[in-house]
């Protein structure tokens, strides 16, 4: 059965792909988005994937893609992008640029990677398995009150406090070791229940964004995305959490000339930097019948940018 990734026929039509274009997929996953990108180019059009999870590469999506001459994949962070982009001596020729935030359905579904509490498991949650500490490494060592601030500005957990309090005095007592034992631990310490929504469901977010440096890795590749775009490029990002859209349309509104508004001061328009991109359209949603379909579209939000 083909994956079809979250809002895939709206990705392709924003990218606008061109027969003999240049593009860059900064998050293979399962391959989805890339398979439809190379299904609509031509004989000289490129493809450039990369992913930080080596599950991803070694896959048989993966391998299987891999004998289309047109395409090429990279293990590696997206925040590499312009390292990458220069390796292959395509700066400034990129047509297309997508990027598909979040965790990807394998993750998730994988109880040895630590990424979900209603399965038990190791508490890894890495993107890149063989890179950094897990989060059971971290929920280790991790200070009281950074943990506190991580929980409240990664998962606007109103109950940050209590949770780390209760990770502070269970350690102590013996590691926390896997999903189960997390999950348990935050349903105890967390007085009220969300509805529709496990209490873990937060903390476990924000966790995994600490470790894997994700909205550090989201800025990075957002700022060098201007510097690989040729002129006329297109920038497609899809977040699946408000942390990550806030950074995308901030980003966007930014170089698309919000920020350079010199009020009255007396400059002349000419002198004024405009930015690098405009934005194409207002946020893009999944349609009703992709909701009906697959649930955790609900979620997802696209933004689109054209470099200018």
């Amino acid at each position: 059965m083909i994956h079809l990734p979250v809002m895939f026929a709206e990705a392709l039509q924003q990218l606008a792909v061109k027969k003999e274009g240049i593009y860059l997929d900064c998050t293979f996953g399962r391959g989805g988005h890339s398979r439809g990108i190379l299904d609509q180019l031509g004989p000289s059009g490129r493809l450039l994937a990369f992913d930080r999870d080596a599950d991803a590469i070694n896959s048989g999506y993966a391998q299987e893609m891999l004998k289309d001459e047109r395409f090429k994949l990279i293990h590696n962070c997206f925040s590499e992008l312009e390292n990458i982009v220069a390796r292959e001596g395509l700066t400034g020729c990129i047509d297309g640029i997508l990027i598909d935030l979040g965790v990807s359905s394998p993750q998730l579904d994988n109880p040895e990677r630590g990424f979900s509490f209603l399965r038990d498991g190791l508490l890894d949650m890495r993107m890149d398995g063989n890179a950094g500490v897990s989060a059971a490494q971290w929920l280790a060592t991790v200070d009281e009150q950074a943990l506190v601030k991580v929980l409240f500005e990664y998962g606007e957990e109103r109950f940050a406090r209590r949770i780390a309090r209760a990770v502070v005095e269970r350690r102590v007592q013996a590691p926390i070791a896997t999903t189960r034992q997390l999950a348990e631990l935050i349903e105890e310490a967390v007085p009220v229940r969300e509805k529709h929504k496990h209490p873990a469901t937060r903390t476990f977010q924000a966790i995994r964004i600490e470790i894997n440096r994700e909205l550090e890795e989201l800025k990075n590749v957002l700022q060098q995305s201007a510097r690989v775009l040729k002129p006329g490029g297109r920038l497609v990002v899809i977040s699946f959490h408000s942390l990550e859209d806030r950074i995308v349309k901030r980003f966007i509104r930014d170089e698309s000339g919000a920020k350079y508004n010199p009020g009255k001061l007396p400059i002349k328009e000419i002198d004024i930097d405009k930015g690098f991109f405009k934005k194409i359209s207002k946020a893009i949603k999944a349609s009703k019948q992709e909701l009906a379909q697959n649930p955790r579209a609900r979620s997802a939000v696209m933004r689109v940018a054209e470099r200018i």
